[in-house]
């Protein structure tokens, strides 16, 4: 720690090297472990069980868990911690943390249920892309059947279903164009056509859920950046305000971050034992409700959360400005906690819906893409920031609603009701995009159910289509 009278000296040379070094080796670690972990948990799970499938939500909620307590942990003790040891100290117990995780992991590395590789992921995704356009001039046959791969049969009330025990996809109708790429060319002939010129209907169906359920990703983005403004923007509201708790003690505004974390520690738990039990009773899902259903519940807490903050910011901006007071720092508490439940809904279940989805070897991959709709946020946040100040800057004098850096010249609280508006047409969208979606599960999902409950589960005809998860 630096005593008064010292300098910061700027770190050069190696010790530069060392520092940044550091900085991204945190960074890729953080990368690998989350999305690889949370995939890694799920599957030790088998989804083709009943009992286990239910399991499975109770697990995602249980990670979700682990990582709010790391959070809270990382913002109140560690940051006391390096506050009245130094960050040498703070450093130095994150990394014995760390080390203890990591013989935690290995210690069980003989009971775990491991999927061997399967190579990469994007080469099948791509060939069905360049053998969709190398054929585009192509007809598609108005019989499915007749594609290359198809194992499908026609039941009884027409439904298109993948045969009992082909383990593949049934065929349909959304984003026909890619079908192209499973025409057979040389009908009744031995030549093999290279794979990036032939693909199974399996691995074109498996294409299509993915760019079905890129708009879920989507809208998750502007939830992150609601996310990016309770670190910034809702810290220096906090700075501008009482923070007096007694006499000797007051309360760091960036403490304020653990809010959302207590509130996950709290109802995550609670989440899980008493309403997903009631509401698989009410609702016959085995998560209580479906994760785009969620979602959807989660994004809706998101903009009451931005409605409290701008009601909250006015108040106190009003009391400062106009009867120079100033407010308590828990004025400013209710809209973390409001997004503490929008998180544990939101989060947990995108999670959740990634990686049900029937990809094989795709669910590390997914659960990674939800940590990119963090990065999109921010940077969101950082590019809506920057065009609001240059659209409501009028003159030189007037730096825009956010140009002054002082809460009681900015209108922080306009630029809350400006998200809160965002983030409500973001969910009106969520609603459109989660109708829109339909995905076919695999036939082993198929032999548990039975044939009378192909409907329930998105088995698509030639006429129109089903949604399992949707928001009714």
């Amino acid at each position: 720690m630096l005593t008064d009278g010292e300098n910061c000296v700027e770190a050069k040379g190696v010790k530069s090297l060392i520092f940044f070094v550091a900085l991204y080796l945190v960074a890729l670690g953080s990368g690998c472990v989350k999305p690889n972990m949370i995939a890694h948990g799920g599957d030790q799970f088998n989804q083709s069980n009943p009992k286990q499938s239910k399991k499975l939500s109770t697990y995602f909620n249980a990670a979700y868990f682990a990582f709010s307590m790391g959070e809270l942990f990382a913002l109140t003790l560690l940051v006391w911690i390096q506050t009245h040891s130094g960050m040498d100290v703070g450093f130095g117990v994150s990394a014995a943390v760390m080390a203890m995780g990591l013989i935690s992991l290995v210690s069980g590395t003989l009971y775990y249920r491991n999927k061997p590789p399967q190579g990469s992921i994007l080469t099948p995704i791509a060939q069905v892309f360049v053998a969709a356009i190398l054929k585009r001039k192509q007809i598609c046959p108005s019989n499915p059947q007749m594609l290359h791969g198809s194992k499908n049969r026609v039941l009884n009330n027409g439904i298109v279903a993948p045969s009992a025990g082909s383990g593949s996809l049934a065929h349909t109708q959304r984003f026909r164009f890619l079908d192209k790429a499973c025409i057979k060319i040389e009908v009744g002939t031995n030549v093999k056509e290279s794979p990036w010129r032939l693909c199974s209907v399996t691995q074109v169906e498996e294409v299509k859920i993915l760019i079905s359920a890129i708009p879920i990703f989507a809208c998750t983005i502007v939830f992150n950046t609601i996310l990016a403004q309770l670190q910034t923007f809702s810290v220096q509201q906090g700075g501008a305000m009482d923070t007096q708790l007694a006499k000797s003690f007051h309360i760091p505004p960036a403490s304020l971050q653990s809010i959302p974390y207590i509130i996950l520690i709290i109802v995550v738990p609670l989440y899980d034992t008493f309403f997903v039990p009631l509401a698989r009773k009410i609702t016959g899902h085995e998560s209580g409700i479906s994760p785009l259903q969620r979602i959807g519940a989660g994004l809706c807490f998101a903009t009451f959360s931005m409605v409290s903050a701008a009601i909250m910011e006015k108040k106190r901006r009003d009391a400062a400005v106009d009867s120079n007071k100033i407010l308590s720092i828990f004025w400013i508490t209710p809209q973390f906690l409001i997004f503490g439940l929008s998180e544990m809904l939101t989060a947990v279940g995108l999670i959740e819906f990634f990686y049900k989805q029937s990809l094989k070897g795709m669910q590390a991959f997914l659960t990674a893409i939800t940590y990119c709709s963090y990065s999109f946020g921010f940077y969101l946040s950082s590019l809506l920031v920057s065009l609001v100040n240059k659209i409501t800057s009028s003159s030189s004098s007037n730096q825009g609603w956010l140009g002054d850096n002082d809460l009681n010249k900015d209108r922080l609280d306009l630029f809350y009701w400006m998200l809160a508006v965002l983030s409500f047409l973001n969910f009106l969208s969520y609603l459109f995009w989660a109708k829109w979606y339909s995905y076919s599960p695999t036939t082993t999902q198929q032999e548990t159910l039975g044939d009378d409950h192909l409907n329930n589960y998105g088995f698509i005809n030639s006429s129109k289509h089903s949604v399992d998860e949707s928001i009714p």
